[in-house]
């Protein structure tokens, strides 16, 4: 693919890469916060108490006592919820920016303008989703939506940073690219298992491995592991669900695991034989480097840093396939 057109040299090129580091930077940062229960750190959105910051003066702790009773001011928990916003807001100005350059030289041609369009509308819908995280007491629908975003955000910056390198390339069938959306798919719908383990704080119901609380296959129930009800509850914060609803999503998201894992080796070995060895080399790399620190979360109780990698490399292996795609598909010009 070395002959293939590039455009390195565009105001696009240059702001999607920075979108694409930022977006990263914003996920890892969600799930810092995320795993930290920093989540209502802050009562209000889009401020923090009212203000624009976490409080800090005397003035202004007794200004969020007042108007905010029930959630004393904790600055270990605000500052991460408040890091969170800014870089995410940082990241919906640069998405609103590609927008509009895209639209300004649309005759140039430079960059897909409804995937531009469709960003900026996603980004959008993320700003509601995180007021709606704290306005709802971390419902877990909205926490597993918030966190999705994040990732359907990033993935669809790196293909527009991508299109606008290569200046807008016409894909095109191969054998790869089609096993290599299959392998998206998958990976997606794990993903989604994931945030719905976390947003349920089901991640270390089971400390055993491979078992689960001593089975291989525990007392399970399907009805109350996936119900989305928010009757009688108001505050979402440790989870409201009982142990076997808990040890079902966690199972399921073991399970999940195994089918990704094993479609992912398919995959792996037909790069190796289709020639695509550094594509498989890598994938086989983040694979293991995935599957390695989900183990190490369930025996190691999970570990602040091994969670927060564990969702950053998850978002790896995504964006690794979603290139995959994109390269699979492209012509030799």
């Amino acid at each position: 693919m070395d002959n293939l057109l590039t455009n390195k040299t565009s105001l696009s090129y240059k702001l999607s890469l920075i979108a694409v580091v930022l977006a990263f930077t914003v996920v890892l940062l969600g799930a810092y916060t995320r795993l930290v229960d920093a989540g209502l750190g802050c009562p209000d959105w889009p401020g923090c108490y009212g203000f624009l910051s976490v409080p800090d003066e005397q003035h202004e702790i007794d200004a969020a006592a007042e108007a905010f009773p029930h959630a004393p001011v904790e600055s270990e928990k605000a500052w991460p919820e408040m890091i969170h916003r800014y870089f995410a807001g940082s990241l919906g100005l640069l998405v609103g920016a590609l927008a509009i350059i895209g639209f300004i030289n649309r005759k140039k041609k430079e960059q897909p303008l409804m995937l531009s369009y469709a960003l900026l509308g996603i980004i959008i819908f993320q700003a509601a989703l995180g007021m709606w995280t704290v306005t709802m007491g971390l419902l877990p629908i909205i926490v597993m939506g918030h966190l999705l975003g994040g990732f359907i955000t990033l993935t669809l910056l790196l293909i527009l940073f991508l299109n606008i390198r290569h200046n807008n390339p016409v894909a095109w069938a191969s054998p790869i690219r089609t096993l290599a959306l299959i392998g998206v798919v998958i990976v997606f719908l794990q993903i989604m298992l994931g945030g719905w383990t976390s947003a349920n704080y089901a991640a270390i119901i089971c400390t055993d491995f491979p078992t689960c609380q001593g089975n291989l296959v525990p007392p399970l129930d399907f009805s109350g592991a996936f119900t989305v009800s928010t009757e009688g509850v108001n505050n979402y914060l440790g989870g409201h669900l009982d142990n076997d609803a808990r040890v079902t999503i966690h199972w399921m998201h073991r399970l999940g695991a195994l089918i990704t894992t094993i479609y992912l080796t398919f995959l792996i070995f037909q790069l190796f034989i289709a020639g695509w060895k550094r594509s498989a080399m890598w994938i086989s790399l983040v694979l293991i480097v995935q599957v390695s620190l989900g183990i190490s979360n369930v025996v190691l109780s999970l570990p602040l840093p091994v969670a927060v990698a564990h969702n950053g490399v998850a978002v790896l292996l995504l964006m690794s396939l979603a290139t995959l795609v994109h390269y699979s598909g492209l012509k030799k010009q």
